[in-house]
């Protein structure tokens, strides 16, 4: 490396960042003191006392929450929880927690796997738990092992738990007691879901093992939005913001159904527009192409472990909605599209059916909807029509960075 090269970076690595001073409060996994949450307390105040007893050795009430994307559900059960485990330590209690992210851990298996590696400590137990080779079962034998082992209650935190393959697992965790798994630690259960319609979902067996209790957390408003961004304003050095970028920034999260995480995106994104242009003043031409920049990032987060042929049908479907009068479309309108799609994209087409199956699966992750209407021809079967949760647009720029796609296809 050249002197002039060395120089150059010792520059960056020497100087402030001229925007941020602390970036960190505005991180999605920042976990901030109390006073930072806003509107929540008596959902803090519930949840406390719904896992009250864990603190001195008592088993916790299991807890459904529920509530849209970004109201805060995450955080005051990471906030929660963080607190009591504090609290217990000082009662000589042993509680730890897990959080589990089922976007990431689907199936029963890998929520065990992750549960028992969370909470183990090799040394002490002399218990390996691999990431595979073992059956479901033998895994579990495990988790019991250790959490006997080790600890006085656990708290599990499953996020998004609407997507789990398979429900057994809550019915595995809240019985583990009753079914003499486990002899002295006692385990809770917050499940985590943006359907309020989960419940439903779940059989007798799961809801009466489970006996929980239910909180929902309602939407913030704009003048919660702007509190909670106000007090985390300190993440930019004084003088950043111009006085217009929160209330903006508050006003673009409230249309989207009160959603904090995206207030915050977007004042993340704001002040990395402002440094790539070279200013230390964040402003709303910042706020407003960071808009669409959390759009594009929350989507292609959403699609970056999904398989070529799921995005070339989401693909097809946003080429079609493009420009259209019409919101829905029939799945043998997004066929048509997706065939010429595959050929250019120079990939086997799938058939209707395993077409339509994939749609399926990118409407149960939320990435797209779709509704089943009466067909209108011979038979009158059942037609899913689909639509797009995000602006096509905001569609196509998220899946084109896979190399595979571009806007000319």
């Amino acid at each position: 490396m050249s002197n002039e090269k060395r120089s150059s970076l010792d520059s960056i690595w020497e100087s402030e960042d001229p925007v941020f001073a602390d970036k960190e409060l505005l991180d999605i996994e920042h976990i901030p003191d109390e006073e930072r949450i806003i509107g929540r307390e008596d959902e803090i105040s519930n949840l406390a006392n719904s896992i009250h007893p864990a603190i001195r050795g008592g088993k916790p009430r299991n807890t459904l929450i529920y509530g849209k994307t970004g109201t805060g559900k995450s955080l005051v059960a990471k906030h929660v929880t963080q607190s009591a485990e504090n609290f217990a330590q000082d009662q000589g209690t042993r509680l730890d927690r897990a959080y589990i992210d089922c976007t990431q851990a689907t199936t029963e298996t890998q929520v065990v796997i992750k549960l028992a590696r969370t909470f183990n400590q090799p040394d002490v137990t002399d218990i390996s738990v691999p990431l595979s080779g073992l059956s479901t079962n033998a895994y579990y034998d495990r988790l019991w092992q250790i959490l006997d082992s080790l600890h006085d209650v656990v708290i599990i935190i499953l996020d998004e738990v609407d997507k789990l393959q398979e429900n057994n697992v809550l019915m595995q965790l809240s019985r583990a007691g009753e079914a003499g798994k486990i002899d002295s630690c006692k385990v809770g259960i917050l499940a985590i879901s943006n359907k309020i319609s989960f419940k439903d979902s779940l059989d007798e067996r799961v809801l009466s093992s489970l006996q929980e209790r239910e909180f929902i957390f309602p939407p913030y408003d704009a003048n919660q939005l702007r509190e909670i961004m106000r007090h985390r304003q300190d993440a930019f050095r004084e003088g950043a913001l111009t006085d217009d970028v929160i209330p903006l920034a508050a006003a673009f999260a409230a249309q989207e159904h009160g959603d904090a995480r995206k207030a915050l995106d977007i004042l993340r994104n704001a002040g990395e527009l402002a440094k790539d242009d070279d200013s230390d003043i964040v402003r709303e031409e910042h706020v407003r192409n960071a808009r669409e920049k959390a759009d594009i990032d929350r989507f292609s987060k959403l699609l970056q472990d999904q398989p070529t042929q799921s995005k070339a049908a989401v693909y097809a479907l946003s080429l079609i909605a493009d420009g259209s009068k019409q919101e829905e479309f029939p799945t043998r309108e997004i066929y048509e599209r997706y065939e010429r799609l595959t050929e250019s994209l120079d990939i086997d087409p799938l058939s209707q059916r395993r077409m339509s199956d994939r749609l399926n699966e990118q409407a149960f992750l939320d990435i797209l909807g779709v509704t089943d209407r009466v067909g209108r021809g011979r038979g009158k079967g059942m037609t899913n029509f689909y639509y797009l949760l995000e602006e096509p647009k905001v569609v196509q720029s998220a899946i084109e960075s896979d190399q595979r796609f571009s806007p000319n296809k």
